[in-house]
């Protein structure tokens, strides 16, 4: 049986998707009550609190990790999830990261998120981590103002990094749960190609057939979006790369390909499925 946390979310839904379509048993986590795929047992437990993700993991082979964004947060730990699992009996952990451990390193949340990856390093489990760059689905962000009024807000318009389809992730973590050859791995992903906010925004404007305005937001006016739904020093992290992204963080990997044998989809392919939120 394989636990998936997050299950209900824009990375966790499809990998729970592919894990039932591929015959295995899953366990969807989120913290409240939601609809999971058929055959899929649904179980309500909260990260923060590790014992009372006990039920979820008794019986469980592999756990997916992915960390909400208070558990990025300051006196958060995290790491007892691991030692949970550990303590269930969990051979193997495939925890979601972020580039920015690698590209950004000395920042507050990406020195915790290296911690947490050390920790399954040194965990005696098998493992994955998976280092995604900014998603796709971080559009959905616009689709109220798109839906309403036509206009894309954000900051930054001109300045484009290679964000990745959460159902990438998806795919890639479901490689890495039922695939002993992916045991060590570290993957960084991304996006075929560097795309700026302008760029999306004509690309939903594509997929809805009408035009869609670009507004740019002040760095300050981004960020008070942003705090409401995370912490604000992990909206500072954001907001660092999105202003100036390193060459590291402009450089489209490799990884989705070798991993799925495939190019990884582009953001208009993201727009093209995701269009019925921005009508």
């Amino acid at each position: 049986m394989i636990v998936v946390t997050g299950a209900t979310g824009n990375v966790g839904l499809p990998l729970t998707r592919a894990l039932a379509e591929a015959g295995e048993q899953v366990t969807a986590v989120s913290r409240h009550a939601a609809a999971v795929p058929d055959g899929v047992r649904h179980v309500v437990a909260d990260l923060a609190e590790p014992a009372s993700l006990e039920p979820a993991l008794a019986g469980a082979k592999a756990l997916f990790l992915l960390l909400s964004g208070d558990l990025h947060a300051t006196g958060a730990n995290p790491a007892d999830v691991i030692a949970e699992a550990a303590a269930s009996g969990v051979r193997r952990i495939v925890l979601l990261s972020s580039l920015g451990v690698a590209t950004r390193p000395f920042g507050a949340t990406r020195i915790a998120l290296r911690g947490l990856e050390d920790t399954l390093r040194e965990s005696g489990l098998d493992w994955a981590i998976l280092r995604p760059g900014g998603f796709a689905s971080n559009a959905l962000w616009w689709a109220e103002s798109v839906r309403e009024r036509r206009v894309v807000a954000a900051p930054f318009g001109d300045t484009g990094v290679p964000i990745i389809d959460p159902a990438d992730i998806a795919e890639v973590a479901a490689a890495c749960l039922l695939d002993d050859r992916h045991t060590g791995g570290v993957y960084e992903l991304t996006g075929p190609e560097v795309i700026t906010p302008r760029g999306q925004t004509e690309a939903i404007a594509a997929a809805l057939g009408s035009p869609v305005r670009f507004h740019e937001l002040t760095r300050e006016e981004a960020k008070a979006g942003m705090t409401q739904s995370m912490p604000g020093e992990l909206a500072d992290d954001t907001l660092d790369i999105l202003s100036s992204p390193s060459p590291a963080e402009l450089r489209v990997s490799p990884d989705v390909q070798s991993v799925l044998g495939r190019a990884p989809r582009s953001f208009a392919d993201w727009t093209a499925r995701s269009v019925a939120a921005f009508r």
